[in-house]
């Protein structure tokens, strides 16, 4: 026998308790004393067995378990392992350490637990009596002040504070808790605190414990700092927190977690106003950046400066018109040739209304392509469609409250016109790319080139949007209907040139007077004005030197030819054919038959629809479309 067996031997003997040297991997083992012999094998002198496993009977997995901890911290005891032959389990401890020399080697012994608490019970009671029961009681009453003091502590805290052990259970909440849960201690110590105020997320999902924060903080020993869940009150109501969960330990070993949270419910709903409150006046400011770009545009032109100039019976009428329209919310239809005065007429309309306070919004349908009409109409929100990169209000939101001004309505897509008709009917708008319909105030004024009963017929206006707009019609006559106001309109609109480009006024002699009335005025007050700025220009404050260019080529065709409506008809046919024949029969993009026609696909498609015409129309066999079409004319 090795002198280091024989040596282990007779130390197992001087030991009282029953022990045994167990090699830790295979179970076998190297030397029992004698008391394990009698304990085991019924008699002190019996050799060792050469295994454990066939005295543990069915204790051999709890044992397993007990070894895998002596291996991992390197001592143990555990008492619910049962040998063969010994004391029933509950009355009996194993105590296992493993030997600091690397072999391996464990050393067990086994406990009479009752022996051991008699004797244990012994001690404690001579060291009480040593020690005297003053000196007991005054240990205890310090330890019970220091447990107060820890209490009001804990309980004078503003946040919520609670404890858990390493099973996940409260061991303790102190009063600022309680009132923030509405649970009492009663109600969570001893509790696994998850399943009570931390089950769910906010959204009504299930919150699984091991995905929590506070549950890996004494699982895993981390510190987890979170800014935004949500517990549960006893009532059933959440309350937003912010929690620190940190692990705490006693002597060195995990024993759970304190968790310190605070209640953030109201600095989050001031949070959900202030964004809420912050994105109205973002778009407030969108809306005022867009009302004050109207309002400059309206400022910078010039036809925001003058008044309904004349006297004739026509002009008396118009505003006759206004102010019986103004003061209503009625919508007005203005109809009349191009440079009639229409943007005039609506901006009266609105200065004497109600609604003067709010700028009127203009808009020109025929300025801004078919893709983009919708959105300057209704608005967008970002992501609507490519390159909507913002929320955007459009012209029926902006004009909330005053007045919106459709000038050259009929040249809107027929679908836009439905859809506005939709708007201006129930008083909402819904932005591209939003499903929420947000209430418009808009009174509206429209204008339109056409009488709206040809623009019907034409197929360029919806009839049902034609009754809505068409309340209050208010016709404005082209100039050369109106020639006595000529010398009002020159005497006024020169002066307003002449202030304009900073040149003295020059006088208007009869020649020239009689010359400008002579003039039939194609372009109306529009071309007027414009003559006059060049007059005064040529002049240079002498007499007024006018230049009327093309006025002879009028003069010749002033005489024309009056055809009948059939005849009419029958030549935008063939002037239709013959167009779609040139191109190919191809009407949009680049050289089709709308932008040689100078309309949009959509009105030409109508036109097609209403004259009845085909590709057997003009589909010729062999035929070669030309490379260039001249403009061709359209009625």
């Amino acid at each position: 026998m090795p002198d280091g067996l024989a040596q282990t031997d007779s130390l197992l003997a001087a030991l009282a308790d029953p022990t045994i040297l167990l090699d830790g991997h295979t179970d076998r083992v190297l030397a029992w004393n004698p008391a394990a012999a009698r304990l085991l094998a019924g008699r002190p002198d019996a050799p060792a067995a050469p295994h454990l496993a066939p005295f543990l009977a069915d204790s051999l997995p709890s044992f397993i378990v007990f070894m895998q901890e002596v291996d991992y911290r390197g001592t143990a005891f555990t008492r619910d392992v049962r040998l063969g032959g010994a004391l029933p389990a509950a009355h009996l401890e194993l105590r296992a350490g493993r030997l600091p020399d690397g072999s391996g080697r464990v050393l067990l012994q086994v406990l009479d637990v009752d022996a051991l608490d008699r004797r244990t019970q012994t001690a404690d009671t001579k060291t009480l009596h040593r020690a005297g029961l003053e000196v007991w009681q005054r240990a205890e009453g310090f330890f019970a002040e220091l447990e107060r003091r820890n209490q009001l502590i804990l309980n004078a805290a503003g946040e919520g504070i609670y404890g858990i052990n390493a099973e996940g259970c409260a061991t303790f909440v102190n009063r600022a808790a309680q009132e923030m849960l509405g649970w009492t201690s009663e109600d969570l110590l001893g509790r696994n605190i998850h399943a009570m105020i931390h089950h769910h997320h906010l959204n009504g999902e299930v919150y699984p414990a091991r995905d929590c924060p506070i549950y890996q903080s004494f699982r895993f020993e981390k510190v987890h700092r979170i800014e935004d869940e949500v517990f549960w009150r006893k009532d059933g109501r959440p309350i937003r927190v912010e929690y620190v969960s940190t692990p705490i330990y006693d002597q060195q070993v995990l024993a759970g977690a304190v968790v310190i949270f605070r209640d953030i419910t109201e600095r989050k709903e001031n949070e959900r106003k202030l964004h809420e409150a912050l994105s109205e006046v973002a778009a407030l400011r969108d809306r005022l950046e867009q009302e004050n770009a109207y309002l400059q545009e309206a400022v910078s032109s010039a036809r925001a400066h003058h008044d309904i100039v004349g006297s004739s019976p026509i002009i008396r009428q118009i505003r006759a018109r206004i102010d019986v329209v103004a003061g209503t919310d009625a919508t007005v239809l203005i109809s009349g040739e191009t440079g009639t005065g229409k943007a005039l007429i609506a901006n009266a309309i609105h200065k004497t209304s109600g609604r003067s306070r709010r700028t009127m919004i203009h808009f020109k349908c025929s300025s801004v392509g078919p893709d983009q009409v919708e959105a300057e109409l209704f608005g967008q929100v970002r992501g609507a469609y490519p390159g909507a990169a913002r929320d955007r209000p459009g012209k029926l939101e902006l004009a909330d409250g005053g007045t919106l001004f459709l000038e050259d309505v009929a040249d809107l897509p027929l679908e836009t016109q439905g859809r506005l008709h939709q708007s201006l009917q129930n008083g909402t708008v819904t932005r591209l790319g939003d499903q929420r319909a947000r209430p418009v105030d808009i009174r509206v004024i429209a204008a339109m080139t056409d009488p709206p009963e040809r623009a019907i017929r034409d197929g360029r206006l919806r009839e049902d949007l034609a009754f809505l707009l068409n309340v209050f019609p208010i016709a404005c006559h082209p100039l050369r209907e109106r020639s006595e106001d000529i010398p009002h309109l020159v005497e006024h609109l020169l002066a307003l040139s002449c202030q304009r480009l900073n040149l003295p006024k020059p006088v208007v002699t009869e020649r020239a007077m009689a010359q400008l009335t002579a003039y039939d005025w194609p372009g109306n007050v529009r071309e007027l004005h414009n003559i006059l700025e060049r007059a005064a220009i040529i002049s240079n404050g002498g007499k007024l030197v006018v230049d009327i260019s093309g006025a002879g080529l009028q003069q010749e065709t002033r005489d024309v030819i009056i055809r009948t409506e059939a005849e009419i008809d029958r030549m935008i046919r063939e002037n239709l054919v013959a167009c779609m024949r040139a191109t190919g029969g191809r009407v949009a993009g680049a050289g089709g038959a709308a932008e040689v026609l100078g309309v949009r696909p959509t009105t030409l498609y109508s036109r097609l629809k209403k004259y009845g015409i085909g590709r057997s129309d003009y589909e010729v066999a062999g035929a070669v479309p030309h490379k260039a079409v001249p403009r061709c004319p359209v009625w």
